[in-house]
């Protein structure tokens, strides 16, 4: 049965990745985006998590289109990356605010059309720097491990209806932000993946794609590490 799914930030890397194996599996996609152009065959929206009547908009838009979101991928994300000293207050508020208040709205907003046919599924994406830290990035961290701590409240607050939350934390994957990296830096990150090799955009959508599927109807509260063993769990 076609679902009617919503991925934030669906527009490149990763997000677009995820809303693609949603396509390929049948389901209407929508994808919210700042700037460039949403990925042909889907349903693209402009929408800033960090506003709540562009949030409002953007999920009146995707009602219209495609009915109540069924299936919301939280991924939109960004990084102001700078040791703690040399962080500025924007630099950490605009972080938490895109990351996970961003999230919270964009959750909140489709938790409310999931109670009323009571099924949905929730995932939003985090990172292993949420789970093992990583300097230069306490904002980052802390606002990726914040959402660990919203799924799983979200997830006894909403299990009864048969919504479930979860957590995807990818470690390094192969997007235009790890290509740009010195061969080096690239190196000394891949000795520290047991697996040896950055994960590909398709195997984080697989996982994401999995638990939006009727395989994981009982798969609520989890943390799922698409790290290459990098976090071995943490």
């Amino acid at each position: 049965m076609s679902r009617s799914v919503l991925v934030t930030g669906g527009n490149r890397g990763i997000g677009r990745a995820i809303a693609e194996a949603f396509v390929s599996a049948g389901d209407q996609v929508a994808v919210t985006y700042r700037s460039g152009e949403p990925p042909e065959g889907m349903l693209g929206v402009r929408c800033d998590v960090t506003d709540a009547d562009s949030v409002e908009a953007a999920f009146a838009e995707v009602e219209a289109a495609h009915g109540p979101v069924e299936v919301l991928v939280a991924n939109a994300g960004v990084t102001r990356d700078t040791l703690v000293l040399r962080m500025s207050e924007d630099d950490w508020a605009t972080v938490l605010e895109t990351n996970l208040t961003g999230s919270f709205r964009v959750a909140k907003r489709a938790a409310k059309g999931m109670l009323r046919l009571r099924r949905g599924r929730l995932i939003f994406i985090s990172s292993v720097v949420g789970l093992l830290g990583s300097a230069g990035q306490v904002n980052y961290a802390a606002s990726k491990a914040g959402l660990v701590g919203m799924a799983r409240s979200l997830a006894r607050e909403l299990g009864s209806r048969s919504i479930t939350a979860n957590v995807v934390a990818p470690g390094f994957v192969e997007t235009e932000m790890t290509a740009v990296l010195p061969e080096e830096k690239k190196a000394e990150y891949k000795a520290q993946i047991p697996l040896g090799r950055y994960a590909t955009t398709e195997e984080v959508a697989a996982v994401v794609q999995w638990l939006g599927s009727d395989a994981a109807a009982y798969v609520t509260g989890a943390v799922i590490p698409v790290d290459g063993g990098l976090g071995m769990g943490h």
